[in-house]
């Protein structure tokens, strides 16, 4: 498996808080049967903003590393890039990275407010030759009340990463019930597991993957896990399915509202 998004570079963003909890991250992932990691580390302008250089620097003195500590683990770049309009700068100054140097780039949005400029943003990381990959859609407060917004991104080419621990409510009751709804519908093209600290989803992958497989099947499971993030590695186009469009009941919008 490949997990595709994860805060496991120390001390440049809000995950690892040391090299050692680096490594034990590491560690976590290789036990719980990731053979390789997308570093995807936040960069958010004025707040994170770590380049692509520096970051490269981490990168291979960690792989420098795995072999004496006996860890078999490939290792890859990338960004978690909080959406901005000046996304294609960054990405052209090297500041914020795509994944692995390929044309995909993971970024996120406001979790509580629609960005009024969503669609122009997209717009213009196509226009450059980026697919954008959209980070755990569940979680957003203003999709949790219209997921049909997802259908329309991923007709407009956008691609969606949803996290591990949403399956078991790690975010909540609602991010649980849309994670169901999106996998059902073939609306998520990605699996990530988004760690930022040790002795929390990593050890709980097993368990999730049971529940996953009772879901969409082994076959899709592996499409999320391994299949479509190596194609991102490798720079190669998925097919995706064709997404099938979700709405929420009337009983289904209550429960949500009383399970904030």
């Amino acid at each position: 498996m490949i997990d595709i998004h994860t805060h496991i570079l120390p001390n440049i963003d809000d995950g690892s808080r040391s090299i050692e909890e680096t490594f034990n991250l590491i560690k976590e992932a290789q036990n719980a049967g990731f053979d390789a990691i997308v570093l995807t580390s936040h960069y958010m302008e004025g707040y994170y903003e770590t380049d692509q250089k520096e970051r490269e620097v981490w990168i291979n003195a960690i792989c420098q590393n795995l072999d004496a500590k006996n860890i078999n683990i490939d290792l890859y770049s990338g960004n978690e890039i909080y959406m901005t309009e000046n996304i294609i700068k960054l990405l052209e100054e090297g500041k914020a990275s795509t994944i692995n140097d390929t044309s995909y780039v993971l970024f996120e949005m406001p979790l509580n407010a629609e960005p009024l400029n969503l669609y122009d943003i997209i717009y213009r990381m196509q226009q450059n030759k980026i697919v954008p990959i959209l980070a755990h859609p569940e979680r957003y407060s203003f999709i949790q009340k219209e997921p049909e917004l997802v259908y329309d991104l991923i007709q407009r080419g956008v691609l969606m990463q949803a996290n591990y621990g949403s399956i078991i409510g790690q975010y909540g009751k609602n991010a649980q019930m849309i994670i169901r709804k999106f996998l059902e519908s073939n609306m998520i093209h990605f699996l990530g597991t988004d760690v930022h600290r040790q002795n929390t989803i990593y050890p709980k992958i097993p368990q999730i993957l049971t529940e996953l497989k009772k879901i969409v099947g082994e076959q899709k499971l592996e499409e999320l896990t391994t299949i479509n993030p190596k194609l991102v590695l490798n720079n190669k186009k998925i097919e995706i399915s064709e997404p099938q469009q979700i709405s929420l009941s009337f009983k289904e919008k209550v429960i949500m509202f009383f399970k904030k």
